[in-house]
């Protein structure tokens, strides 16, 4: 028994190392490649940072990275907000009416191919711009850009906060929101008081994921960017259509650090919350069990 154990754990522990490697090779020959010298991409010439450095000087591609990183926060920032409010009415509120028509609009953009948004969002947009020019004369000045990609990217982020915070809520038990309401709390102050505090991992969840889902979308950003608007991905699609240059090993090397490095603070501090949290319920516990015995 304890053999046939031995080669399901080492057969388990291969498979992993085997996954890992699928997963992670790619990156690592994507950093590797950053430092070559030579102009051909997957040709080693030698170690240089030479095109970090002309990376640096690159203007083009860091106002569309600014650009996009302005839109993933406020996009993100957007939809954690709506998020909340939409996850917080599906687990709490059971029954309302409308309350299927409401859960399938919620969801749509996160099943809905990329492409049929970003119509659907230009569609509207360019109706309501039509419909302003017949109420105000200067509405056809306005043009398509950071406000358009915004919306389409809240739209599309709040679908998958909205998951993750309804997820959170169902899991979360609700004796300690009922003891405060038999105490005479209000909802808002119940709210923000107790399940506020206890979904924040959630929250800085679906914050991430929203930034991570706004800087890598590429289809709805088409459709709804104007001159002079353009982001990273666009910039770097279409860098690529002519040829593999070796900035953008540069600027993906770049873009893993810092989001790897993001991910690993978040986790450190979701888990030192939740810990911290779990020692607190504890005490509490222990200091209920005291109360009864006595």
């Amino acid at each position: 028994m304890s053999r046939q154990k031995q080669k399901s754990s080492l057969f388990l522990k291969t498979m992993l190392l085997l996954g890992m490697a699928f997963l992670y090779m790619p990156l690592g020959l994507l950093i590797f490649y950053s430092f070559n010298k030579s102009k051909l991409v997957t040709v080693w010439g030698g170690f240089s940072t030479r095109w970090y450095l002309k990376l640096m000087k690159n203007s083009e591609i860091w106002n569309a990275a600014l650009l996009s990183l302005k839109i993933a926060v406020v996009s993100s920032l957007a939809a954690v907000v709506l998020g909340v409010l939409a996850g917080y009415a599906l687990a709490r509120f059971k029954r309302f009416r409308g309350r299927t028509v409401f859960a399938g609009m919620v969801s749509a953009p996160m099943v809905m191919p990329d492409i049929i948004t970003g119509i659907s969002m230009l569609l509207l947009i360019t109706q309501v711009q039509s419909m302003l020019q017949g109420v105000y004369s200067g509405a056809g000045e306005w043009q398509r850009g950071f406000f358009t990609i915004f919306l389409g990217h809240a739209t599309l982020c709040m679908a998958y906060v909205t998951v993750v915070i309804r997820s959170r809520l169902m899991e979360l038990d609700q004796s300690l929101e009922e003891a405060a309401m038999d105490l005479g709390a209000r909802p808002l102050k119940i709210f923000f008081t107790i399940t506020l505090p206890l979904i924040a991992p959630a929250i800085a969840s679906g914050f991430l994921l929203g930034i991570t889902l706004s800087l890598d979308d590429y289809v709805i950003a088409s459709f709804l960017s104007g001159p002079g608007s353009m982001t990273l991905p666009q910039v770097i699609f279409g860098k690529i259509k002519l040829g593999l240059d070796p900035q953008m090993n540069a600027l993906a090397t770049i873009m893993i650090g810092i989001v790897g490095t993001l991910v690993m603070l978040i986790n450190y501090l979701t888990m030192r919350h939740t810990v911290r949290r779990e020692r607190e319920m504890a005490k509490l516990h222990a200091m209920a069990l005291a109360r009864d015995s006595q």
